[in-house]
């Protein structure tokens, strides 16, 4: 699938590249070892928000690398055009790494249920047998995802983005519910890049069968007063625990 079209970005600080930083850069590409970076080959985009602020919403472009059947660890871009800028990190585990934490740990990590079975978290690109065995895999996972740039692309909110990375990093969370998500930021995503989400909804109601409960899926219940129950196959592990950044 062709990369999307972005809308124009204000110049970012840094200036030009210089004849000289291109030269070394050009070296660098045949001299330097860039190991680390090579197979972050699984490119996911979905949606989330910060968890100590529910309205900050914003579509997420995920490049991430197969650590083993239970970890993924992911750079996360506003987009995924050559101009994008890297805004967060996450790392996704398994159901079974998840149990093994502390519970205060576990505070930090949102489910990802909802965003498998609603649709709304996609691998564009892939042809759908594959896709789905893709989330497969993410069913009854974990993520822990900090976000360090707001840029502005992509916001739920609308707010101008800084034009560099300001302030503290922020927990980000998942939706759990239809109604959590704003609607806007997933017209936009599924008309500009060709996805229709309700299709992938109605194909992926059978991987219901794998769901277990799990915890975080009511943490920001009360932040959506208008969101629906959730759907078949997302449910609530009844579990008092400590939430970062919210206090409860």
């Amino acid at each position: 699938m062709a990369n999307r079209r972005e809308p124009a970005l204000p110049k970012r600080p840094g200036g030009e590249k210089s004849l000289r930083k291109r030269i070394l850069e050009a070296g660098s590409d045949l001299l330097q070892d860039t190991s680390p970076l090579k197979d972050f080959d699984v490119y996911v985009v979905g949606f989330h928000c910060a968890k100590h602020d529910p309205h900050m919403q914003m579509e997420a472009h995920h490049y991430c690398k197969l650590v083993g059947d239970d970890f993924l660890q992911c750079v996360i871009f506003d987009g995924n055009t050559r101009d994008a800028n890297l805004i967060w990190i996450e790392y996704i585990i398994s159901e079974e790494l998840f149990e093994g934490l502390p519970q205060e740990e576990k505070s930090y990590w949102h489910p990802h249920n909802f965003e498998v079975l609603s649709g709304t978290l996609v691998a564009p690109g892939l042809p759908d047998v594959a896709e789905k065995a893709l989330m497969r895999v993410i069913m009854k996972s974990y993520g822990k995802t900090w976000h360090t740039w707001h840029t502005g692309r992509h916001d739920g909110k609308g707010e101008p983005g800084h034009p560099l990375p300001y302030g503290d990093p922020h927990l980000m969370w998942s939706f759990n519910r239809d109604g959590e998500l704003d609607n806007s930021l997933l017209v936009n995503r599924d008309t500009t890049m060709g996805i229709d989400t309700g299709k992938k909804r109605l194909d992926r109601q059978d991987l219901a069968q794998y769901a277990k409960p799990q915890e975080g899926v009511d943490t920001l219940k009360d932040a959506y007063p208008h969101s629906s129950e959730p759907p078949s196959g997302v449910s609530a592990r009844r579990h008092h625990r400590s939430s970062p950044e919210s206090g409860t």
